[in-house]
């Protein structure tokens, strides 16, 4: 056991020199490659007619609001937010600037004021909330997603299938490892691709003798909120020893900052895993794995099992809710919410009309843009309770919400 460990860490320091070389050394390709997420917003899956009530309530500019609006954080929606905000200008004028920086920095900017509106794929915490300087924070859940294993196996010719233990064992790195009380290992970690466990449900893996080099994320993130959490949910190793939040103390592994960092690392280095938010992977032309749900299914992830983990959730007043490891046969077990994060009580009359009008349109006539872009569009019980969080905004103690559209 000690010569696998001296093995795994001399592995991680290789990676660690390769990956860093990486980063201050792109090319140009590959740096378009990672960053493609950012900047287009391709038709990546066939279109889903979505018959949403309430649509086509803002059709122009409206007197008095903003033609502007600032927010920043979570990556996971950058593809959708792309066209959204894109199509939303066509149709209003209103320029909307959103910077893809990590639920972290949407948290943080939101709280401190210095955003219009803050984004993040993890609801904020109890005490996040309390520290908000504007008073009391919204989440409008905006679309949802599905965070998927990727990896650079050039063997693999058909998708990986991962099953929740050992997707926590590769994450765990040499933590996966667990004495009994006799002294002696009962669990041992997984480190290798041709793992006995791996080549289980992988077959052509059986001669991939290579070491696993784990990819993260580097910054505060939802993704990473709703990717712990589901390891939380299924390993009480990870649970108790790593926990679920937007940052974490990695097990193993190299950082990479947003999805477009770790897909970039993930392209560029062979034997790698990482987990990206599903578009990304796409876009990237990245592998992506197979995982079995709580029904013991291999399902991949696409907006129909997307949307089939949040069937029968109860959706608190606040919004705030996890979705992982959900029953259901078709269920794909890593999914979650994305949300805008919006002060209740606005200050500023132009920017609350903007704000609430761009709210309903995305929680809305938005969603019709959602399942071509790899997102599952939102349940019609949770645009319900969009539409009573959008209504709480008030600006001078009235409705910002312009009169009419929510009839």
């Amino acid at each position: 056991m000690q010569k696998q460990k001296f093995v795994s860490a001399l592995s991680l320091a290789i990676v660690a020199a390769l990956l860093l070389a990486l980063s201050s050394n792109v090319s140009p390709a590959a740096s378009a490659q990672a960053t493609m997420a950012a900047t287009e917003a391709p038709t990546l899956f066939a279109p889903v007619k979505v018959d949403v009530p309430n649509t086509g309530k803002i059709t122009g500019p409206a007197d008095g609001e903003a033609k502007a609006l600032t927010g920043a954080g979570a990556t996971f929606p950058v593809p959708l937010y792309t066209k959204w905000f894109s199509e939303y200008e066509k149709v209003t004028g209103v320029k909307v600037n959103y910077q893809g920086i990590g639920s972290g920095g949407g948290i943080k900017g939101i709280s401190d004021q210095t955003l219009d509106f803050g984004a993040s794929d993890g609801p904020m915490t109890d005490d996040q909330l309390k520290a908000a300087k504007g008073g009391a924070i919204l989440h409008i859940a905006m679309t949802m997603g599905g965070v998927v294993p990727v990896y650079n196996v050039p063997e693999a010719t058909t998708p990986i299938k991962f099953t929740p233990e050992t997707l926590a064992l590769i994450y765990l790195g040499a933590a996966g490892e667990e004495v009994g009380a006799d002294g002696k290992d009962t669990v041992a970690p997984l480190l290798k691709w041709n793992d006995d466990r791996l080549v289980k449900d992988n077959p052509e893996l059986k001669d991939v003798d290579r070491n696993i080099f784990v990819v993260h994320r580097s910054d505060g993130s939802g993704t990473t909120n709703i990717f712990t959490s589901y390891l939380s949910a299924v390993n009480k190793n990870w649970e108790k020893n790593v926990g679920a939040a937007n940052a974490v103390k990695w097990p193993v592994g190299l950082g990479g900052k947003g999805n477009a960092g770790v897909a970039g690392n993930v392209a560029q280095a062979p034997y790698t895993i990482g987990y990206v938010e599903l578009a990304y992977a796409v876009q990237n032309k990245l592998q992506t794995g197979m995982m079995q749900n709580k029904a013991g299914k291999f399902l991949d992830a696409n907006p129909e099992t997307v949307s089939a983990a949040a069937a029968g959730v109860k959706l608190p007043a606040d919004m705030r809710v996890k979705i992982v490891d959900a029953d259901g046969e078709n269920a794909y077990p890593i999914s979650g919410f994305t949300w805008i994060l919006a002060y209740a009580k606005q200050t500023d009359a132009a920017k609350a009309t903007t704000l609430t009008r761009l709210l309903w349109w995305g929680t809305h006539d938005g969603q019709q843009y959602a399942a071509s872009l790899g997102y599952a569009p939102l349940p019609l019980a949770a645009i319900a309770a969009d539409e009573a969080q959008i209504a709480k905004i008030t600006v001078n103690g009235k409705p910002a919400l312009p009169a009419g559209i929510a009839k």
